[in-house]
């Protein structure tokens, strides 16, 4: 069945892109409510910039990979493209999204390019272009494969990659607080701001794409509260507006964990296990965080050492 013209939606929501920044700049003006930064946002736009450049090569590389699978017949159905077979394909793209987003926060490996992404301690529509150059290279695009081996056609696995990445533009935004009963469905600005934060209480969280279902089904939705204001960034923030040491600095870390690692269990946890973790438990992983948070609040449990803080969400 050939394939219909799907729209590159990314493409297409470029200028509104430009338009939101301009209104939310003005607001932000206005209302004091709100923080812009000019070097963090150039260097988020930086960002943006390489890796759509970069993403140009790369994204038509795991394209044909996927459209040679789907092409060889090595699919569990043919889904063709019926109106049921798009919404299926939605639900199914959002919650692949969901699993590769929660891993790239599980285990180092991925989250060396995730990170990127994490580092602005800023939270406006700049920080949403703010995407790592390297994400094609650590293999987390095959979280994507399976769609195409039950049948999806890349064509349509892709058009809703793209509604994704564009719904997901304008929930980076402390302009918009809460929006009712769409909060129970819906990722919103409420629910992204407490995934980008590093409160204890919030570490781990909301993975969403587009739907938070997932996120309430598997247990890793955490509310947004009043009296526990989001701060943004990573647990051991950079310091530094340079595109490159953004881009690279946790790849960087892991090659000198690697160097000083004493044997193979320690490269194997240094590369796959946790952000944080380490032998001796001297660094602390957002897991451990959490933990003392919750036995500070709650009186129980014994609350460890002070350790090295490493970068991690």
């Amino acid at each position: 069945m050939t394939p219909p013209d799907l729209p590159n939606m990314v493409v297409l929501a470029v200028p509104f892109f430009v338009g939101l920044i301009i209104l939310e700049l003005a607001f932000v003006a206005m209302t004091r409510s709100g923080r812009y930064e000019t070097r963090d946002a150039a260097a988020s736009l930086t960002m943006g910039l390489g890796n759509l450049v970069i993403g140009i090569f790369t994204k038509a590389a795991v394209f044909g990979l996927f459209l040679y699978v789907y092409a060889q017949g090595w699919t569990l159905f043919d889904i063709g493209f019926q109106w049921w077979a798009f919404v299926l394909c939605f639900f199914a793209e959002d919650l692949a999204y969901y699993w590769n987003h929660r891993i790239a926060h599980e285990r180092r490996w991925f989250w060396q390019t995730h990170v990127v992404h994490h580092s602005s301690q800023h939270y406006n529509l700049t920080t949403a272009l703010r995407q790592t150059w390297t994400g094609a290279f650590d293999g987390s695009i095959l979280w994507w494969l399976p769609l195409v081996l039950i049948g999806f056609h890349p064509v349509m696995i892709f058009f809703f990659k793209g509604v994704s990445l564009v719904y997901q533009f304008w929930i980076h935004t402390e302009a918009i607080k809460r929006l009712g009963p769409l909060e129970w469905v819906l990722n919103t600005p409420s629910h992204h701001r407490v995934h980008h934060a590093t409160n204890p209480r919030y570490l781990d969280s909301n993975y969403a794409g587009v739907l938070i279902i997932w996120d309430r089904m598997f247990g890793t939705f955490v509310p947004e509260t009043d009296e526990d204001k989001p701060r943004y960034g990573i647990v051991s923030n950079l310091g530094s507006f340079n595109p490159l040491r953004i881009a690279f600095h946790e790849t960087i870390g892991i090659g000198r964990d690697l160097v000083r690692a004493k044997s193979w269990r320690e490269r194997v946890g240094y590369v796959f296990g946790p952000p944080g973790w380490s032998p001796d438990g001297s660094r602390k992983t957002s897991a451990d965080l959490k933990a003392e948070w919750h036995a500070r609040q709650t009186g129980t449990g014994r609350v460890g050492q002070p350790a090295e803080i490493v970068p991690a969400e």
